[in-house]
């Protein structure tokens, strides 16, 4: 297998085994960058950070306008300075997008193998994560339910596309099956 083109490259089409293992590359790859910072920084500064590690939500932080007034603030402060708080962040950012763009590559192949547009990630992927992350901030208690129930469809949609429907047995727009065709000999 084409390990390049399975993680990092966007056309093509992979089958659900496939991404189920994307998945738990992408996990085991999360353990292994998190137990890396934390060796890398115990030896750059003697001291171990608190607590580290991967997640969604980190992501949508990045477009979060309070998380970028929090790290202004650190920045202000000289905190950013210091090698127990440049290195985590170093691992920290260069990991995240490492895995966006592993996730991303991947959950595109899968919607090509469904026979669908990558645009598809925006209503699975992007419209639920930036209501976890903006969610709280809605005043009004019916709106929030309103797109609270909107996310959550698409959440379970997203879901059950990507990772429990079969794809297309056929010849699509993006390539042919990726299941290989089971020869079977004729009886007699």
């Amino acid at each position: 297998m084409d390990w390049t083109w399975y993680l990092f490259r966007f056309e093509g089409r992979i089958n659900r085994a496939k991404y189920w293992l994307a998945g738990l590359i992408i996990v085991c790859w999360m353990v292994f960058l998190a137990q890396l910072m934390v060796v890398a920084t115990k030896i750059i500064s003697g001291d171990a950070p608190g607590t580290f590690g991967f997640s969604i939500d980190d992501i949508f932080d990045m477009v979060d306008p309070a998380s970028l007034q929090a790290a202004i603030g650190k920045f202000r402060h000289g905190e950013w300075l210091s090698a127990t708080f440049l290195a985590p962040q170093i691992f920290h950012t260069v990991g995240t997008l490492l895995f966006l763009w592993v996730y991303a590559a991947t959950s595109i192949k899968r919607l090509h193998d469904r026979d669908k547009s990558g645009w598809w990630m925006v209503p699975f992927f992007v419209i639920p994560g930036l209501y976890q992350q903006f969610g709280d901030r809605l005043s009004e208690f019916y709106t929030a339910v309103f797109f609270g129930l909107v996310v959550t469809v698409l959440a379970l949609w997203g879901l059950v596309e990507m990772y429990c429907l079969r794809g297309s047995p056929w010849t699509n727009r993006f390539g042919a099956d990726p299941l290989p065709k089971i020869q079977t000999r004729p009886r007699g």
